[in-house]
């Protein structure tokens, strides 16, 4: 084998197919000598990667692409030559504050829109009453978790940065922060929001694929100086993972797939749980009745691990969005740079698929996304808001 690899991670169902490839031995069959180094927080993993000590990591895909643009921390051009999942998270709330939505819901529970602005409502009586804002945890600033948050509050007329306190929690945290009454809600990935109903302490508003039909999550990321340096050595960790990714999406494989994140060293969560989220159904309360989603969470099937630029810009459109990010267009060139279907098809000895076409990411409200005309986009929300 070739020279020791060591890889970051986040406790996280996301993390399958690295844990996947490296305990069921296809990273070893490559060639490749891999040590999982598991992490509790996201910057821990991005400044691991960004000096040296990770060759490779687990990453948020919006961290992927701030990193590269420089934004809140240094800046280090990431490479991203597999995508680790689709979709995944989901937004979890106290009982308290879901008997509130519901009382002041105007149509169904499942619809975001209706609870949106019914946490709106929720929002006004809290103000009117002289009580403290709400607080949300999501798992870092550059996260789809955070702009999950604020797509759905914004529908509704509720202003993230205003009306309601957003705090950063690491994944493994969220249930006690919710447990302990730190937070009133959080968006997090699988399989914490599943835990938190488990403990009866919270209750799942909404899958992630209610908010965004397909967004990219979670990413195999490297430094782009490394990927041209470790050609073979990218190559091979993405042949592994996408063995690893194929054999998760295998219902029969479940079993086995859950034992292995369910270990203390891996996710340390109850391999039950974990085999729901696997096969997205899932209680939106304790004792209640499932829920059920082919489209809660994907790893290989549909093309799910081939690197989509436009996945990217969406990304950096939300980071422009919400402040973190000018609009330019040469910020826009290099966030779509970062996500690297050249390497994955590459790797694979694939034919390279033809551009994606129409609305990938499929938000449940607001214009059709245009990753050619970012500025445009951004527009429509603004003329939006001033209507609303």
């Amino acid at each position: 084998m070739g020279q020791p690899l060591h890889i970051g991670f986040i406790p996280l169902v996301d993390a399958a197919a690295l844990i996947v490839a490296v305990d069921k031995g296809f990273t070893a069959a490559e060639g490749l000598d891999v040590t999982l180094v598991r992490e509790v927080s996201w910057s821990n993993v991005r400044d691991k990667l960004n000096i040296g000590l990770f060759d490779a990591a687990h990453l948020l895909a919006p961290v992927a692409v701030a990193s590269s643009l420089g934004l809140g921390h240094v800046k280090v051009p990431i490479a991203v030559p597999f995508t680790l999942n689709l979709n995944g998270n989901a937004i979890t709330v106290s009982p308290a504050l879901h008997e509130q939505i519901a009382a002041h819901l105007d149509g169904e529970i499942a619809n975001p829109l209706a609870t949106a602005r019914a946490l709106a409502r929720v929002v006004a009586a809290r103000r009117a009453s002289g009580a403290e804002p709400l607080t949300f945890g999501m798992t870092f600033p550059f996260s789809t978790h955070n702009y999950q948050l604020r797509f759905w509050m914004a529908a509704g007329g509720v202003d993230p940065d205003e009306d309601v306190r957003l705090v950063v929690l690491p994944p493994p945290f969220m249930v006690d922060s919710l447990a302990n009454g730190h937070v009133d809600g959080f968006c997090v990935g699988a399989p914490w929001n599943a835990v938190a109903v488990d403990r009866g302490i919270g209750q799942i508003l909404h899958f992630g694929p209610d908010i965004l039909t397909s967004a990219v999550e979670k990413v195999l990321a490297v430094r782009g100086r490394w990927a041209e340096e470790q050609p073979d050595t990218l190559a091979a960790l993405v042949r592994a993972h996408q063995k690893a990714a194929d054999f998760i999406e295998e219902p029969g494989n479940r079993d086995e797939v859950s034992a292995m994140l369910a270990r203390p060293d891996r996710v340390d969560a109850d391999a039950g749980i974990i085999h729901s989220v696997l096969a997205g159904r899932l209680a939106m309360v304790k004792g209640g009745p499932v829920r059920e989603s082919s489209n809660f969470m994907s790893f290989g099937r549909n093309g799910a691990a081939r690197p989509d630029p436009t996945q990217a810009a969406w990304l950096y459109a939300q980071m422009a969005r919400w402040g973190q990010a000018p609009v330019s267009p040469e910020a826009l060139k290099i966030a779509k740079a970062v996500f690297r279907p050249d390497l994955y098809d590459a790797a694979l000895g694939r034919q390279a698929a033809p551009a994606s076409t129409g609305d990938p990411i499929g938000a449940f409200a607001g214009p059709v996304f245009d990753p050619a005309n970012i500025a445009a986009h951004l527009a429509a929300f603004e003329i939006a808001n001033m209507r609303g």
